[in-house]
């Protein structure tokens, strides 16, 4: 679908240098993130959705500092929201009036959203760093109640380098009690020269990483660095990489929604919102429809 096309991190296309090898999966689209103030946006629905879906939204928050509303604009009807925590600490509450704390590794999964998320202000000085991923349902759970859950750290099952948030990873599974099937999303942590092979399971025709730290060298010599994202081909295949310094990123992958995307007349174009804006310009919310 895609070629072997890619994107330079100044958004000039040009052709990989080396044919990949048979069997290999190779970059489609190489982009570096939007950044607005401490948010970094890798993926939304007015720009790569289309291809990336039901991946529909990633944004990565590393604040500077202090105590400050975080990620909240509210994803629109049939799309879940997942906060994961990557350092630091978060605490939110819900329209029910629940509320919490998230710590490092730990995330929470809501199907209809409202919720209030606030930087803790630092853990032991640690600075926060989190990715907010919104996620397309399956029909048959876009009018199922309303779902929230909180996965503490302790409780994400890990593979070698994988922490799974969504799926599965060798034996290693996501504890969430009623995840989407038949979708992936890990958080991958790689010390200096290390290698890691990824393989998607059999269908799975989406498949995206992004960095928050550090870098990758990737089998044909393309390079991810810090707040790029690669989308990979529809092509099925192994994906090989090592990593450049001590690397953090996270990884989807999923079959892609056959329902397309359709975006509301009132949504935006990407300067006008952000994930740490409670409404549009002008008071509007974002609104987003899926066809099917």
């Amino acid at each position: 679908m895609f070629g072997i096309s890619f994107l330079t991190a100044s958004g000039a296309a040009r052709r990989s240098p080396v044919a990949p090898p048979l069997g290999v999966r190779h970059v489609a689209l190489l982009r570096r993130g939007r950044r607005n103030g401490s948010i970094t946006r890798f993926i939304t629905p007015w720009d790569i959705a289309e291809l990336s879906q039901p991946f529909v939204f990633l944004g990565y928050s590393e604040p500077a500092s202090g105590s400050q509303m975080l990620l909240t604009a509210p994803p629109p009807f049939g799309i879940a929201r997942l906060t994961l925590v990557l350092s630091g600490a978060l605490t939110f509450e819900d329209p029910s009036g629940t509320s919490g704390m998230l710590t490092a590794g730990g995330y929470h999964w809501i199907t209809r959203d409202e919720t209030g998320w606030h930087d803790s202000g630092g853990v032991g000085g640690t600075r926060l760093r989190a990715f907010q991923l919104w996620l397309g349902l399956p029909l048959s759970q876009r009018n199922a109640a309303a779902e929230s859950q909180r996965v503490a750290a302790h409780e994400v099952q890990e593979e070698g380098a994988v922490r799974v948030v969504l799926g599965q990873f060798g034996h290693a599974r996501s504890r969430l009690a009623n995840a989407p099937p038949d979708v992936n999303y890990f958080h991958v942590r790689l010390k200096q020269g290390h290698h890691w092979r990824y393989t998607a399971p059999e269908g799975h025709n989406v498949t995206w990483l992004a960095v928050d730290r550090g870098g990758l060298t990737l089998q044909a010599g393309e390079r991810v660095h810090r707040e790029q994202l690669a989308l990979f081909g529809d092509s099925p295949g192994a994906i090989e990489m090592q990593a450049v310094g001590d690397t953090s990123f996270v990884l989807g992958s999923a079959r892609r929604s056959s329902h397309p995307l359709v975006l509301g007349d009132d949504w935006p174009d990407d300067t006008t919102l952000a994930p740490g804006e409670q409404t549009l310009q002008g008071g509007r919310r974002p609104r987003v429809q899926h066809r099917g």
